[in-house]
């Protein structure tokens, strides 16, 4: 018995995907505002922590909602498990792909908008009204 939904939700109905959406607007922003502030070097270097921060969210996201029901509640840890283990390890991948190939890097910039997208994660449930 296949134990994954046959009417799976398409990726932009799931309830995870106004909070990937709110800290893909933030990183954004973010990253703008430190190129504005602090010149070419911050602005990239803000995308690029952004983008560490966004890309094993939404790698987190795909994994932990591929099953639903209570038939798959195994299957529903399963993934989550994974999906987390994937999450922290795809971070720490990408901060080294960054620190290792991207040249001049602003070291401030890069944290900070990570750990902006990293609040907007935390905070955005808190405002979302669903």
């Amino acid at each position: 018995m296949d134990i994954r939904t046959p009417k799976r939700l398409p990726f932009h109905r799931l309830p995870v995907f106004p909070v990937l959406l709110a800290q893909l607007i933030a990183l954004v922003l973010f990253a703008a505002v430190f190129w504005q502030w602090r010149g070419d070097v911050a602005g990239y270097s803000g995308l690029c922590g952004g983008l560490i921060a966004w890309l094993p969210n939404l790698y987190f996201a795909h994994k932990a909602f591929r099953f639903s029901g209570a038939r798959a509640a195994q299957a529903i840890v399963r993934s989550f498990y994974a999906g987390e283990a994937g999450k922290l390890v795809l971070t720490a991948v990408l901060f080294a792909l960054v620190f290792a190939g991207v040249k001049p890097l602003d070291a401030a910039a890069l944290f900070g908008v990570f750990l902006l997208t990293q609040l907007v994660n935390w905070i955005a449930p808190l405002l979302m009204k669903r």
